[in-house]
């Protein structure tokens, strides 16, 4: 009967896996959630809500803050935290290495918006993801715009999802990261945004920052090829883990 159930499924373009941390990316983002203790999750480049939402969906009830500057987004994202008191939209900003204001190009999809230019390896890609238009947004540094939040933290996991801008979020993020139990961030495989991190500058920056690749899995992926382009990393502190009671 599985077998049957697994057959049917992927004739349809779906799989049947057990909700394990070794067979499912989200048993492994609840699984860290809860070895880790987090009681407070940073959101960095929420759109509308995405991800929070997920969180809810595995199961933690812990607080989460999210970041996002597309107006559009923005406005679908603090709706979406309105029926829920332990999540909380910061006002609009995109995060960085600076403060002030910066362009961003904004993607047919929105979600694949960006502050680096797209390269043809992503929106050929992914054709819905090309860019439609640009908009001027302010732009802060990790550290101050997570102060008053992360200073009421105990354990904190930040999860970065800002196409690309990875380096420059770290770059204004030192303080945070080195508060945090756990980051889990997307890298790119190959190129897909002018300028961003390779994997190994990322293994290398995320070491410096004493953090250690904790779990990988599949993100974005050419559907044309089945080529892996993106990945999503857990990097993570091990003595940070909760000790057995």
């Amino acid at each position: 009967m599985k077998n049957l159930i697994r057959q049917t499924l992927r004739r349809l373009g779906y799989d049947l896996h057990r909700f394990l941390p070794a067979s499912s990316p989200d048993a492994q983002v609840a699984q860290a959630l809860r070895t880790f203790g987090i009681d407070l999750v940073l959101d960095v480049g929420a759109n509308t809500g995405q991800y929070a939402r997920s969180l809810r969906e595995i199961g933690y009830r812990g607080r989460i803050l999210s970041f996002e500057p597309l107006a559009d987004a923005h406005r679908a994202l603090v709706a979406a935290t309105r029926t829920d008191a332990l999540w909380t939209a910061a006002p609009r900003t995109a995060i960085g290495d600076q403060e002030g204001e910066i362009a961003i190009n904004i993607a047919g999809n929105s979600a694949s918006s960006s502050l680096l230019d797209m390269l043809d390896s992503h929106s050929e890609a992914a054709p819905h993801s090309a860019y439609i238009g640009q908009d001027m947004v302010p732009i802060t540094r990790l550290d101050t715009a997570a102060a008053s939040a992360t200073g009421l933290a105990k354990r904190l996991y930040v999860k970065i999802d800002t196409q690309g801008y990875e380096a420059e979020v770290i770059a204004g993020g030192a303080q945070t990261l080195a508060a945090a139990s756990a980051v889990q961030i997307e890298v790119s495989l190959t190129p897909l945004y002018a300028g961003q991190p390779s994997l190994e500058t990322m293994l290398t920056t995320m070491a410096a920052h004493d953090l250690a690749l904790w779990a990988v899995w599949p993100g974005f992926a050419d559907p044309a090829t089945g080529r892996i382009l993106q990945i999503e990393a857990i990097f993570a502190r091990p003595e940070k883990l909760l000790k057995p009671a």
